[in-house]
């Protein structure tokens, strides 16, 4: 790995010819380490909520280097052996009636991005327009977080999640850790009503816990939705018929939100969720020893053609129940439905406000941003 990807909003030929030969692959990454590939949808769902595997390494010493799973470690901290502590923190101010609050908020913030669009002459690159904006102004809002302060923490953002300059993203990491313990000792001062206040009123959390979890919920939060808005906007600018299916039923929309994440691209070099082996087992045969590496391949899993038929076709009436985009069983990502509300808020206000939108370049002129852990495109060049 990485495996070459031509086309940026299609699965890499190299991992559909993989997931054609078994489930399982040893694969070498691009950090050098050794590590077993899972493709198949079938064991990477079982997987993901598996405790035969760990996020941390039973032997420290011999854990992988680099990539995501560094920056997961760092990010994570103790909460890498504690996941349902972490849930049972975070499950709150990510309920239901959390989002409702929040959602005029995101529709406020997109319809005044899509204004300044509407203002300037196409083509107009939607990412830098749109999709760069709109998730760092929601997590300031949401979070408590100084709208002022967006920029930094979006900088440090970045350079953490930086692939192949591990000097970059520790520095990256270590500012947005050092402008978090700041946050958390003003929210600790003058609590408000936002999720970190909340979170520092938490009963038994320490300091550097909140730190963690704020830390971890920036890098989450933001980089991840940029690269989503990306791509489940040129999916659908991609293939004429499925946005005609929009701009006649604007209902679709939440069933095109989550087709999109079904088919979204990552970063080549991300190659799945890193996992360690914390017993013996076996994938199909194939041994699995206590503390080997192993990487959950959800886009080659979403990609199963037994799980999905014709899965590298945009279908906005699909059945995505299957789809394990954000994880899966106690694994399953707590922040999805705050991920889902943005993206359905711009693709609705999108469909209204432009109807003939239209990719401005070639689809497989689209290119996916390969210097960074999550990905994304490059650009979303865009007229109407």
């Amino acid at each position: 790995m990485p495996f070459e990807q031509p086309d940026a909003l299609h699965l890499a030929p190299g991992l559909r010819t993989l997931q054609s030969r078994g489930a399982v692959h040893r694969v070498r990454t691009a950090e050098g380490d050794e590590a077993w590939l899972v493709t198949g949808h079938a064991w990477v769902r079982k997987l993901l909520d598996d405790d035969r595997l760990s996020r941390s390494n039973p032997d420290p010493q011999a854990a992988a280097n680099g990539g995501g799973s560094a920056i997961l470690a760092d990010l994570l901290g103790d909460f890498a052996t504690d996941h349902a502590r972490l849930r049972a923190l975070l499950e709150p101010h990510f309920s239901p009636e959390r989002m409702l609050a929040l959602r005029p908020y995101v529709e406020e913030v997109t319809g005044r991005l899509l204004d300044d669009v509407a203002g300037r002459k196409p083509p107009v690159d939607l990412r830098e327009a749109l999709a760069l904006s709109l998730p760092i102004q929601v997590m300031c809002e949401w979070l408590g977080v100084p709208h002022g302060d967006k920029d930094r923490f979006g900088g440090w953002t970045q350079d953490a999640a930086s692939v192949g300059d591990p000097a970059r993203s520790r520095q990256g990491l270590g500012e947005l850790f050092a402008y978090c313990k700041q946050l958390v000792a003003g929210k600790r001062r003058n609590p408000g009503d936002d999720a970190i206040s909340r979170i520092c009123a938490t009963g038994g959390i320490s300091d550097n816990e909140v730190v963690g979890l704020t830390a971890l919920l920036l890098f989450g939060g933001y980089e991840t939705t940029v690269a989503r808005i990306g791509t489940c906007v040129s999916l659908l600018l991609a293939d004429s018929e499925q946005w005609q299916a929009l701009l006649r039923d604007p209902g679709l929309v939440p069933g095109a939100v989550e087709e999109t994440l079904r088919m979204s691209m990552p970063n080549p070099h991300n190659g799945g969720m890193p996992r360690y082996a914390v017993t013996d087992f076996e994938i199909e045969g194939v041994a699995i020893r206590t503390g080997d590496f192993v990487l959950l391949n959800i886009i080659a899993a979403n990609h199963d053609e037994a799980a999905f038929a014709g899965p590298d076709r945009v279908d906005v009436t699909r059945d995505t129940e299957a789809s394990l985009v954000f994880g899966h069983g106690a694994h399953y990502c707590v922040g999805a439905d705050l991920a889902r509300m943005q993206l359905q808020v711009v693709l609705t206000q999108l469909i209204a406000r432009f109807p003939t939108l239209r990719l401005a370049v070639g689809a497989d002129a689209l290119r996916l941003r390969r210097d960074t852990l999550i990905g994304g495109l490059v650009q979303l060049p865009v007229t109407w």
